[in-house]
């Protein structure tokens, strides 16, 4: 028989982070985890505490993904690639910003608070005050966490999917294009291809920073 590996910490988090991303945060257990790796549950008390650890700890694995900007970047080019990496990273692990949006997982390792203490450092040396920063941010976070709910099936579909797109034609059979000209038009186009969640951040992306640099310029 061959001689299973020890576990550690980050064998524990990587085999949760899988299960989490085929079932969801809901199905992760210490009990289904230990099945998935073949051990006791209790053995997993070794490698994290309890299920918030196991969750602030994928939370983090996750972050770990994240590729920081060139520091040599000007800040709304560091702005930009700081979001898009996080947008890019967490749609392909959405139980990350819905443990994240529902304060499920609230971590302060160094890979997390790094992340965005680098992006509010951009936006100190833009000129932002401390209101203006927290405001910025704000911002950022919501577009952010409001793009994720919609290109990943409200955190919990697949991938890419936006999460209006199954209900799309439901909508349409039940909309009056007499009484609602321009919604019609607009969910009608939807259905042609034209949607590109990624692409559709990004330009709001793009967006938000021109506004950004019009309010510290003001």
């Amino acid at each position: 028989m061959a001689r299973r590996e020890p576990l550690n910490r980050e064998k524990v988090l990587d085999a949760a982070l899988e299960l989490a991303d085929r079932e969801g945060l809901e199905a992760l257990s210490m009990r289904r985890l230990a099945k998935t790796l073949g051990v006791e549950a209790m053995s997993l008390y070794n490698h994290v505490s309890n299920k918030a650890d196991l969750i602030d700890g994928i939370v983090e694995r996750v972050f770990e993904q994240v590729e920081p900007p060139d520091p040599v970047l000007p800040w709304p080019a560091r702005v930009r690639v700081a979001v898009l990496n996080m947008y890019r990273v967490f749609s392909r692990h959405p139980v990350v910003p819905l443990a994240l949006a529902t304060d499920r997982s609230n971590p302060t390792s160094p890979q997390v608070i790094g992340a965005l203490d680098g992006l509010v450092g951009a936006l100190f040396e833009a000129g932002f005050d401390e209101l203006g920063a927290w405001r910025a941010l704000g911002a950022v976070n919501g577009l952010l966490f409001g793009a994720l709910l919609l290109s990943t099936g409200g955190f919990s579909g697949a991938p890419g999917v936006h999460a209006g797109e199954e209900q799309v034609g439901v909508y349409i059979r039940r909309l009056d294009p007499a009484q609602l000209p321009h919604f019609s038009r607009l969910l009608g186009w939807t259905t042609e291809g034209g949607v590109d969640p990624a692409a559709d951040f990004e330009q709001a992306l793009d967006t938000l920073i021109q506004g950004l640099v019009a309010t510290v310029k003001s």
